[in-house]
């Protein structure tokens, strides 16, 4: 061989090879039917992540029954061969034998692509199947609910192949009564079978920033299952729900239950505690609201600094028997605005002024995508967010899990709620965005670090807005409004939005509604190439190196501080961690590297949280 034929060969063969690690990389990131998805990074705590024991805890805090039967974990899984079935209709008639072949196992609850859920692959439309058994310590006399605490998006579920119901909505809770469905005697195996269709931005339902085509601010999709899976016996009649507010200015507790299947000699007994301490105790009836008087001297506020929460026992009474009982927890906590002594609109907590120095955070993890690890990672990101010195977190485009949230109740981290986007340009995906509103609403209002709900984000989607307003108004009238997040005002709800990259830049103040600054920031320093998801990263400016950044952030409070002179309320910082390719993150998508000292970080946030919050 000449060396010339040598050159030439070297050179092509060189190509060929860079061509197939280009396809290998970019196909990690391709999200048609079939694809593999091999994610790049871990955190700490895909090593807590055990098969027997995934997200062990109870998930609904807010609503506890002490026996319960956790499904999480290894289920079959194929994609699915409903594929022409008329998406919407209410009953489809698909079979599941036991001769089916699936295509290998799945970890619930984490989604389809992720790399906890051990497929990694992306199809909008598959079929996940287990087997069950109901413990032999519960009543033949109970009736089974079957929980899912949140699925992408469309679910059809069935029980022994009988169809038990469906369900539309990617973020909010929903379940089934499946006592009629199962095998008797009880102590045999049941078969549980969960069809699901998820179009991604192929549909018309909300999606947040899902894409079936990632780059930039928009990120890996995730199918199917995503949130706990559970049983739980409860009686023919039970507590199916407890809206429980609380009046710090009368120092009461409301609270409305809602009975399924109420009878007339049915009652319910309250008791309120702090800690071990009854502190007052009532006796109601099921069709209406009991209210509670906290004596003076045993009322403790929430706050940030003090997230005191009290707990709470509601027993259902047949008769004065009790039949049903659950735990729950609430806070004495008011969100309003007010005029300061300039005549300036501001935020007040507890019926004092306060200056929100608050953070972006997507709900993405590189192992588990929309699914954290464990709870105690949900608990690092938020005790990282304090520790940062920051008093909110801005959870952008996602609803989370109700342990999220109840982690935030416990550890004091305001919130700030988005109403995950879609592009609503027709009127069935208008109707399909105004339901799972009221449901993320409803399914959250519960939680008392939630003190706004934020409708559109940056004009996506963004219609009817002032009819949003009534609606969320109407659904709960004890939190702040922020209509809209950026780009178009018309003039409604309770905070005037402004976003600049890097900015910051502060509205125009109205002296109707309190200004804030919705999102800036977006500063890009990548740490190090070992904790990147790709090569190539975005973001809206760039910084060198770590005293850089940190230079730019304190430039950044000090024009902060100019507009809280002139009644800035609120800022939000973008954002808590990298995601995917966008790396303007204080910390790396595996959350293992801060980028700035986390001691400085903290001064800085303070000083202008306390600058903002004096009157």
């Amino acid at each position: 061989m000449s060396f010339k034929f040598k050159i030439v060969y070297l050179f092509f063969a060189v190509i060929f090879v860079t061509f197939i690690i280009v396809e290998i990389v970019q196909g990690t990131d391709s999200l048609s039917d079939g694809a593999v998805l091999v994610p790049k990074l871990k955190t700490v705590w895909s090593n807590e992540v055990l098969p027997e024991r995934i997200h062990p805890d109870y998930p609904r805090p807010t609503l506890v029954r002490r026996d319960w039967l956790n499904l999480n974990g290894y289920w079959e899984w194929k994609q699915s061969d409903f594929s022409k079935i008329p998406i919407g209709i209410e009953t489809p008639r698909i079979s599941v034998t036991k001769n089916d072949q699936f295509d290998g196992r799945i970890l619930v609850p984490f989604p389809l692509e992720s790399l906890l859920s051990g497929v990694g692959k992306s199809f909008d439309r598959m079929i996940y199947r287990r087997q069950f058994k109901i413990p032999p310590t519960w009543s033949k006399e109970h009736r089974i609910l079957l929980h899912f605490g949140a699925v992408d998006w469309e679910t059809f579920v069935y029980v022994n192949g009988q169809f038990v119901g469906k369900h539309q909505g990617a973020y909010d809770p929903f379940y089934f009564d499946i006592t009629n469905y199962l095998k008797t005697p009880r102590n045999e195996s049941n078969e549980l079978a969960v069809f699901v269709y998820d179009p991604t931005n192929h549909g018309e339902q909300p999606r947040g920033k899902q894409s079936i085509n990632p780059s930039g601010t928009q990120y890996r999709s995730v199918t199917g299952i995503w949130q706990s899976v559970w049983l739980e016996p409860v009686a023919q009649s039970y507590i199916q729900s407890l809206n429980i507010s609380t009046n710090i200015d009368q120092n009461i507790i409301t609270i409305h239950p809602l009975i399924e299947n109420s009878k007339p000699e049915l009652s319910l007994r309250f008791e309120v505690y702090d800690g071990e301490e009854l502190v007052v105790e009532a006796f109601g009836g099921v069709d209406g609201r009991t209210m509670m008087k906290i004596p003076h001297n045993k009322l403790k506020l929430w706050r940030p600094d003090s997230p005191f929460l009290y707990q709470i026992s509601v027993q259902l009474l047949d008769r004065g028997v009790p039949i049903d009982q659950v735990g729950s927890y609430t806070a004495f906590r008011k969100i309003d605005q007010a005029r300061n002594a300039q005549g300036r609109m501001r935020i007040r907590l507890n019926n004092k002024f306060i200056f929100i120095m608050g953070v972006i955070d997507q709900g993405y993890w590189p192992d588990g995508l929309y699914t954290p690890p464990c709870d105690n990672a949900i608990k690092s990101d938020i005790i990282t967010a304090q520790s940062l010195g920051f008093n909110l977190i801005r959870k952008h485009l996602k609803v989370e899990s109700e342990r999220w949230y109840y982690w935030c109740d416990r550890l004091g981290m305001l919130v700030w709620q988005d109403m995950p986007s879609g592009d609503n340009r027709t009127n069935k995906s208008k109707k399909i965005f105004q339901h799972e509103l009221q449901r993320m609403i409803k399914s959250r209002t519960h939680h008392p670090s939630i003190i706004i709900w934020s409708l559109f984000n940056e004009g996506l989607g963004q219609h009817q807005t002032a009819e949003y307003v009534k609606l969320a108004r109407q659904l709960d009238h004890s939190r702040l409004l922020n209509a809209a997040s950026g780009w178009n005002d018309f003039l409604v709800g309770d905070l005037k939005d402004n976003h600049k990259f890097p900015g910051p830049e502060s509205p125009i103040m109205d002296n109707i509604r309190c200004g804030v600054i919705g999102s800036f920031g977006g500063i890009t320093l990548v740490a190090s190439a070992n904790h990147l998801w790709v090569t190539e990263t975005w973001g809206y400016s760039h910084a060198k190196d770590s005293e850089t950044l940190l230079n730019k952030y304190q430039k950044m409070h000090k024009e902060l501080r100019t507009m809280i002179e002139n009644g800035l309320s609120a800022a939000i910082f973008h954002q808590l961690y990298d995601v995917e390719s966008e790396c303007n993150g204080i910390v790396t998508y595996d959350r293992a590297l801060l980028k700035i000292p986390i001691k400085e970080v903290k001064k800085i946030n303070q000083e202008t949280i306390k600058y903002g919050s004096v009157e």
